[in-house]
């Protein structure tokens, strides 16, 4: 079978229904949720508008309520195989040169947001089984996509639908690396919240720190934050100070006064929270600067822990949880969302990817001992592993060798995808090795030529596992 003569046949279609997918701002939405759209009108239009694809094309759909949903190829057998997708999307954050949801392509390559997480991938997904159906390819196994709509969020989709649907016996989330991610790092995402501080200590410093805000979601680093500064009377001098840092760490500010209020910006860099280096938290730059002036004591003692915990550090050496191991590799630390107000208590959302053989417990410890603050809220998702002997995996392989002519290299990564949902459940694809990870980021885009390749390598593993 010559799977990439099926894929170039049916070229143009793929390629604008990728285009008219992403064109739908699928961000969770909470000011317009209503019954069957408890994520918002957005996701809700990308979730039907996929149903609608699959119920186009002659497959078995189904709708939870908006929560989640499948598209079924059915074989012969009971036995279902897992294709797991997501319609979601982080916010678009700032700094596109083109409309994050106009899906333009440019220079081969297919820019908005969603073009590499998840929505080009679901879509090559999506086509991969359209093709086995349409040979008439005898299967033994029903394949079932699995749509999911708060990925980026709770999860809550992954939950609602594995009480009400048969959970599959194997499968695969085209959501991260080619060539196979046979491990996934535990998920936690934290809160800490600021306490009283009528043991810190006093200052006298008529600075006052009236607001501090910077990130949108835990699992992205944050690539903008502004400071309000009252009482500010040395103006000048803080510029300059000011514009001399951003200069030293290359990254663009703004900085302006208002009588005696100073407002203070700084951009930076946003990125997937797995690998928080990826990207530039300008949180935690901003606070960097702000350390060197001497505020009020509620504030002072928010930027301090800030600065003292988190900056120049994703490892978490700082709180003592370096941890790591020869399956997946280092603990890493985003301080995600921070957030401030003078008549209010700060707090800071912290994510964290820690490796599949540490310890929830442990790290739940080290943050509850920065001082002054409290752990708010914890939610864990625990490791995922599957051993390279699993009949899935070595059929993947196969899968991808064939196509490809490279070694299958079976890879570790800090996100997390759907697969972890299924106990024997592996991510495959779309990022071809030796391509910049571009998901969460500005410009996000995916390779026209790794979307029509990654759906040929889908159809065949579609078909070798259902067969």
């Amino acid at each position: 079978m010559n799977w990439n003569q099926e894929v170039e046949i049916r070229k143009e279609d793929l390629i604008k229904d990728t285009q008219s997918f992403l064109k739908i701002k699928s961000v969770l939405d909470e000011d317009s949720i209503s019954d069957g759209a408890p994520f918002g009108r957005g996701i809700n239009e990308a979730f039907t508008h996929l149903l609608q694809l699959g119920e186009k094309e002659g497959f078995q759909t189904k709708n939870l309520n908006g929560y989640a949903g499948h598209i079924e190829l059915q074989g012969s057998g009971e036995e279902i195989v897992g294709v797991l997708c997501h319609v979601d999307v982080v916010p678009e954050g700032d700094g596109w040169t083109s409309d994050p949801y106009g899906a333009e392509i440019r220079d081969g390559k297919i820019f908005a947001r969603g073009a590499m997480d998840d929505k080009g991938p679901t879509i090559a997904a999506f086509y991969a089984m359209k093709i086995v159906k349409e040979l008439g390819l005898p299967l033994t196994k029903n394949v079932r996509m699995i749509i999911g709509t708060d990925e980026e969020s709770d999860w809550r989709c992954v939950e609602h639908y594995f009480k009400h649907e048969k959970m599959p016996e194997l499968g695969f989330a085209p959501d991260a690396d080619f060539p196979i991610i046979f491990a996934e790092k535990g998920i936690i995402d934290l809160t800490l919240k600021q306490e009283s501080i009528n043991n810190i200590g006093t200052s006298d410093s008529d600075y006052v720190l009236k607001s501090f805000k910077s990130g949108r979601r835990f699992n992205m680093v944050p690539d903008l934050a502004k400071a309000v500064i009252k009482n500010c009377d040395e103006f000048n001098s803080i510029k300059g100070a000011f514009q001399t840092y951003i200069e030293k760490e290359n990254v663009k500010g703004h900085c302006e006064s208002n009588n005696d209020v100073l407002h203070l910006e700084i951009e930076g860099v946003s990125a997937h929270a797995m690998e928080p280096n990826n990207g530039v938290n300008a949180g935690l730059l901003l606070a960097a600067f702000l350390s060197q002036y001497e505020l009020d004591s509620k504030g002072s003692h928010y930027i301090k822990t800030i600065v003292d915990n988190f900056s120049n550090d994703t490892r978490g050496e700082k709180l003592n949880l370096a941890i790591v191991d020869e399956i997946s590799g280092e603990l890493t630390v985003n301080a995600g969302v921070m957030s401030y107000q003078e008549n209010q208590l700060g707090t800071i959302g912290v994510n964290i990817r820690y490796p599949v053989t540490g310890d929830s417990d442990r790290i739940n410890e080290g943050f509850s001992k920065v001082k002054g603050f409290k752990v708010d809220a914890f939610s864990d998702s625990k490791p995922h592993h599957v051993e390279e002997s699993n009949p899935l995996i070595q059929t993947l392989k196969k899968v991808y060798e064939e196509q490809t002519g490279e070694k299958a290299e079976l890879i570790a990564i800090g996100g997390g995808t759907y697969a972890r949902s299924l106990e024997a459940g592996v991510a495959f694809g779309p990022l071809f090795p030796g391509r910049p990870d571009v998901a969460h980021q500005k410009d996000e885009y995916i390779i026209v030529e790794d979307l029509l390749k990654a759906t040929a390598i889908y159809a065949q593993a579609i078909y070798e596992l259902a067969k």
